[in-house]
């Protein structure tokens, strides 16, 4: 099997499009990670820090990334992904979980498509799973007023959605009118809100309350990460299944939540869960523990994107994935940007994450970015 020959780091911007709590800037920053094997093959994988929703920047990121995530990779076998996480996690130990997950995902990612292209077949052929041919999508209503709610549901609807998450907490009085409003316009959509564990836990319980009589199908980490009590209250009342995200970064994470009886499914992310070899391993325990699986993401472009899709795909996602990377950014680095049809994308199907990076321009916005 070809070894490793080299890694590079690629720190590149996107422009943002419109308002998103997470953007305190007019740019998403994300970083490119491409692996070359002794024979020539390469694999691109992309890290995506949003800083104000975890701890990790552009700047530690492209850092870890070179200084020592690499490096510890450089001549082993890229289709022992075991091993790659095994030494990745010695390079960058945990605290309470895998540390710099997101950092950890970009070299997963690139080892993916390394080994898909040097076996010519899609990450989910290598994985024995047939994948569902396209994904369809949920629409991010992240309003500040009201008043923008109803400009929002249509504007997602002309672009070809028919279902919708909203961003809740932690003023509950606005959450409630906002999830009755896009109710009221979409009344037969699946409709998920997300908390990103802003509600304290009285006021998640009655959330979750006023939520379920609002409209709400799901709510999603309506505590943070570390209200492990929080999370046991609120799921006890049983008025809406409840999600983990933040929280769920290793499969350890998920046995022992669901152990403590703290949830009732988990909203996936390959960014968050140092990548796909993780992300799969969870989504076999969903599978076979019968909870429920939905399909999120950190406003992922390009091939962050193109992981998420087949990861949902290949597990045959049953609700619209709030992937919302076409919805906030312009711009993408892929010789064939991905394109929306009728509120989805398609799966990629060609070899490893089945999409092919522009490396001129990858590079030329590297260099701007870092001068």
């Amino acid at each position: 099997m070809s070894a490793i020959r080299t890694i590079e780091v690629f720190p590149v911007r996107y422009p943002v499009t419109g308002y998103f709590r997470f953007f305190t800037k007019p740019e998403r920053q994300a970083v490119f990670v491409k692996v070359t094997l002794e024979n020539g093959v390469t694999g691109w994988g992309q890290s995506v820090p949003i800083p104000t929703w975890s701890y990790e920047t552009v700047e530690s990121v492209t850092h870890t990334l070179r200084h020592y995530l690499a490096p510890v990779l450089i001549g082993a076998n890229p289709v022992d992904l075991e091993s790659a996480h095994w030494a990745m996690n010695k390079a960058i130990s945990p605290s309470f979980s895998t540390g710099m997950p997101i950092a950890k995902a970009g070299l997963d990612l690139a080892l993916h498509d390394a080994w898909g292209r040097l076996v010519k077949k899609n990450v989910a052929d290598l994985w024995g799973r047939k994948p569902l041919e396209r994904i369809t999508l949920s629409w991010t209503v992240n309003t500040r007023t009201l008043e923008e709610v109803e400009a929002s549901v249509e504007e997602g609807r002309s672009r070809g959605y028919q279902h919708f998450n909203i961003k809740v907490a932690p003023n509950l009085n606005f959450d409630v009118e906002l999830a009755r409003r896009v109710r009221r316009m979409a009344p037969d959509c699946w409709l998920w809100a997300d908390a990103n564990g802003g509600y304290d836990t009285a006021t998640a319980m009655e959330a979750a309350r006023r939520l379920r009589d609002a409209g709400v199908d799901v709510l999603e980490q309506p505590v943070p990460a570390n209200r492990l009590t929080g999370f046991r209250a609120v799921r006890e009342l049983k008025a809406l299944p409840i999600l983990m995200d933040e929280g769920v970064v290793s499969l350890a994470d998920l046995e022992e939540f669901h152990a403590l009886g703290l949830l009732d499914g988990v909203a996936m992310k390959p960014a968050r869960t140092a990548g796909l070899y993780e992300a799969r391993r969870q989504c076999d325990y969903l599978e076979r523990n019968r909870l429920m699986f939905l399909g999120s993401g950190l406003t992922d472009p390009d091939v962050s994107l193109a992981a998420a899709l087949i990861l949902y795909g290949a597990y045959s996602l049953k609700y619209p994935a709030a992937l919302n990377g076409l919805q906030f950014l312009a711009g993408s680095f892929l010789t064939e940007p991905f394109q929306l049809h009728a509120g989805a994308l398609h799966v990629p199907a060609g070899p490893g994450l089945g999409v092919d990076v522009d490396e001129d321009k990858v590079r030329k916005a590297s260099m701007e970015f870092e001068k």
